[in-house]
């Protein structure tokens, strides 16, 4: 069987292209500013595409929605395609799926709060070790309670629990500050300002719906429109992209060696996902990127500098893309050498000295041949794309979410029973049988003048917490049902594993 490849480039008579084959070796597109990145993005996008391989990228500019529609003749892009000599050019469209976390252009993404997991989340609201362990506590105690984190009001009234019944549950849990729920809940008020309360929420994503394929055989573009998360908040907007990844490469069956990936993932700004992220997480994520390729997907980091990438990360990344970089101070000095030195040598090019050189549309590119060795470096033309560069208009992107497969499957939030409905629905029990309680006493005392006469230590206490005894009770009680239903089982980067929808 002949290997499918898709092209990439090319100069001087010679194409450089990818075997799809080793597209699930992952890659790195990186340059400055203005130097061409988002045109490779959208044209390794579509071609991958055209191949039937699924996509997911993130828009950051809000200038990628194009790639759904037809590209128009221009005169540069006729002489690139002469340049490049690429046969078989057309003017066309991708199949293109809209989403975007607030549903204003496109389908609402969400997921629910335990479906996140405490290391996503406590990274996402940048607790210390302290306030992280509470939050693991949170978590434990509502898996172990059977009680369902699905949004944020769900996670805020666990805390108001925990906060009120510490004393008992410090003995099983662990010592629990009544400061540290604090600041976590001011947190949580912080990420509800942001937007994040419509991305936790149910019906959650399904995968599937990121790996279709249509009629004709092209894998469907997901385009998720992250122009005004990546402002209002570039750390929801990194931990979902890790959140994705975790979910693919906890449900997704190995596929062994294949003649393409099964999904591709363009992570653009990746440098958000690793800024300031603990080293506990980094591990994480550089597993799960390293082992992720066996399941079939491809991920693409683009970034301005390879630096931005962390080395045990950067160390898994099979192609590279290198547009210009530009060397005015030390650090970009230092970034030029960086990326130099990822590539494989050739002797026809000084590599150092052309990073500095690469006009738009212009990168050095190494890419794995058929028996996974890098390939030595080459100075290469970008294929122009065939889809249109630059946005649709809002009047189009209407149409096209009117017409998707997945329509009306994510725009109306359920709000199924869960933690706040159970924990409210406890407290006012426990009111009720207090008030009943209190109200039994007063009757108790008109109908007898002796009843202060018993000893104190007779007198039953009304309470609205469980007492030390009963939280052990119930504890034992959660243990027992555990040993019969199964206990809930998290992955590697806490994301909760089957039978948890």
């Amino acid at each position: 069987m002949s290997a499918i490849e898709v092209l990439i480039g090319g100069a001087d008579g010679k194409q450089v292209s990818l075997d799809a084959a080793m597209a699930n070796r992952h890659g790195l597109i990186a340059g400055a500013t203005g130097t061409g990145k988002t045109i490779t993005l959208q044209t390794l996008a579509e071609s991958f595409s055209r191949i039937g391989v699924p996509v997911f990228m993130a828009d950051v500019k809000g200038d990628l929605s194009g790639i759904s529609q037809a590209g128009k003749p221009h005169k540069e892009i006729d002489r690139r395609i002469q340049e490049i000599a690429i046969e078989g050019y057309q003017h066309r469209g991708a199949p293109t799926l809209f989403w975007d976390m607030f549903g204003k252009k496109g389908h609402p993404v969400h997921t629910t709060i335990s479906d996140m997991g405490p290391l996503l989340l406590s990274n996402l609201l940048e607790l210390n070790d302290t306030q992280s362990g509470v939050l693991y506590a949170a978590f434990r105690i509502a898996d172990d309670e059977g009680l369902l984190l699905l949004d944020l009001k769900d996670l805020r009234s666990m805390l108001v629990w925990m906060g009120e019944n510490r004393k008992e549950i410090s003995g099983e849990y662990g010592n629990i500050s009544g400061a540290s729920i604090g600041a976590i809940q001011r947190k949580l008020l912080v990420l509800e300002e942001q937007g994040a309360e419509s991305f936790f929420a149910e019906p959650m994503l399904r995968l599937k719906d990121l790996m279709m394929v249509d009629f004709s055989g092209q894998g469907v573009i997901s385009l998720l429109d992250v122009s005004k998360l990546i402002h209002q908040s570039p750390k929801l907007y990194a931990t979902f992209l890790l959140w994705l990844l975790s979910e693919l490469f906890e449900n997704l069956p190995e596929v062994g060696d294949a003649d393409k990936p099964k999904l591709v993932l363009f992570f653009d700004e990746a440098h958000l996902i690793f800024d300031d992220a603990p080293k506990a997480l980094l591990d994480k994520v550089e597993q799960v990127v390293r082992l992720i390729r066996s399941k079939g997907v491809g991920v693409y980091f683009i970034s301005q500098s390879p630096l931005d990438i962390p080395e045990d990360v950067l160390g898994q990344l099979g192609m590279r893309i290198q547009h210009a970089l530009r060397a005015f101070t030390p650090k970009d000095q230092r970034a030029v050498r960086t990326a130099a030195e990822t590539f494989r040598p050739n002797p026809k090019i000084d590599t150092e000295a052309a990073i500095t050189e690469l006009g738009i549309g212009e990168a050095l590119v190494s890419t794995l041949d058929a028996s996974g060795s890098p390939t030595p470096v080459e100075r290469i033309l970008i294929r122009p794309p065939e889809s249109q560069i630059g946005p649709v208009d809002n009047v189009k992107r209407t149409e096209l979410i009117s017409r998707s497969p997945v329509g009306g499957r994510y725009e109306e939030i359920i709000d199924r029973e869960s933690a706040y409905e159970l924990l409210k629905a406890r407290a006012e029990e426990e009111e009720r049988m207090a008030a009943a309680e209190a109200a039994e006493k007063d009757t108790s005392r008109a109908s007898s003048d002796d009843v202060w006469l018993k000893p104190k230590s007779t007198r039953k206490r009304s309470s609205n917490r469980q007492s030390f005894g009963e939280a052990i009770m119930k504890s034992a009680a959660r243990k027992a049902t555990t040993m019969i239903t199964g206990k809930l089982v998290r992955g590697l980067l806490g994301s909760l594993l089957g039978g948890r929808r």
